[in-house]
């Protein structure tokens, strides 16, 4: 790893233009034929506004009015997150409402352009990627974040001499939702490690893709930006400990707070120099913990009962046809 060099460079995308390439942005700037694009939505909020007297009024205002209330309440949502740009922004007229959308559109299609073509590149090193990153984003700033996270965590002097190829959620795009899975699935499938950064609610996609991970055998990293977050992933949440589906073997997750941690965790990993303790809260039950966090990552159990029937099943030999 240390001596295979730098990867193919990825198309650059500035860290507050990263939000136009999620799905909730494309759906509004380039819609399914037959639906409303984002510019047709506020022309009609505009000329509505205009019924009412006109006046100065900021994009956000528009969005949030009558029009799109009564016409396109279900995507309202999206229509915001794509327009965030120019959501402060006061209108006077359409032509300057235009202008301004054109700017936006602009910005979006250069973005985008480039993600797809990272997609590619991630697509062509599959077999190479270390590291990917289960991330869910629902807004401009969580971008940001996950952008100066990635960058915190790659750049710690503890991994810049691995090269490590990781998977960047806020720098990859697809054609469609569909393609997009199927992406992130091989993802997982070809890193030899996962990063989880939980947020401020649960999501769906990224907690299966730290499923797939943990039963597929792989070390996980779970991290939280509060203390009671990583209390409740590391002692409390089902989804820390799972079983490799190949071996049986209970696989745990390693949660941690700290930026630092989650490098110096890749940088032992990749280095082979784990360190662990084994604790014996009583005789016959072992837990294997990560000592830096104090995550337990392999488990066994005393319950008799317990072990002989999953041994039992899960080793049963296939049924003959």
């Amino acid at each position: 790893m240390v001596h295979r060099g730098q990867t193919l460079p990825l198309e650059a995308i500035n860290q507050d233009d990263r939000y136009l390439i999620a799905e909730q942005a494309c759906k509004s700037f380039e819609p399914p034929e037959g639906d409303h694009d984002l510019l047709l939505v506020l022309k009609g909020a505009w000329q509505e506004h205009l019924q009412h007297g006109g006046g100065k009024i900021t994009a956000k205002a528009l969005l949030e009015g009558a029009y799109v209330l009564n016409g396109f309440r279900e995507r309202q949502g999206q229509f915001l997150f794509a327009a965030d740009e120019l959501l402060k922004s006061e209108i006077t007229s359409e032509e300057e409402l235009i202008e301004r959308y054109e700017l936006i559109r602009y910005t979006f299609a250069s973005a985008r352009k480039a993600a797809l073509r990272n997609s590619k590149l991630y697509l062509s090193m599959a077999n190479d990627v270390d590291v990917y990153v289960a991330t869910s984003m629902r807004a401009r700033e969580q971008f940001r974040n996950m952008a100066r996270f990635c960058d915190a965590v790659f750049s710690h002097s503890t991994v810049q001499h691995l090269h490590l190829r990781y998977f960047d959620p806020t720098l990859s795009a697809a054609r469609g939702h569909e393609d997009k899975g199927l992406i992130e699935c091989l993802m997982v499938k070809c890193a030899k490690v996962l990063i989880y950064t939980a947020g401020d609610r649960d999501s769906f996609g990224k907690d299966v893709e730290a499923a797939m991970a943990l039963s597929l055998g792989k070390p996980v990293i779970f991290y939280c930006d509060e203390e009671s977050k990583r209390r409740f992933f590391s002692e409390v949440h089902p989804l820390s400990r799972l079983i490799d589906f190949k071996t049986g073997v209970a696989v745990g997750a390693m949660a941690t707070s700290s930026v630092d941690d989650v490098s110096i965790l890749l940088g032992r990993i990749f280095d082979n120099k784990m360190q662990y303790e084994l604790e014996q809260p009583r005789p016959g039950y072992l837990r294997l913990k990560e000592r830096l966090t104090g995550s337990t990552v392999r488990l066994q159990t005393d319950d008799e009962l317990l072990r002989e029937t999953f041994w039992n099943c899960y080793n049963r030999p296939p049924l003959r046809q």
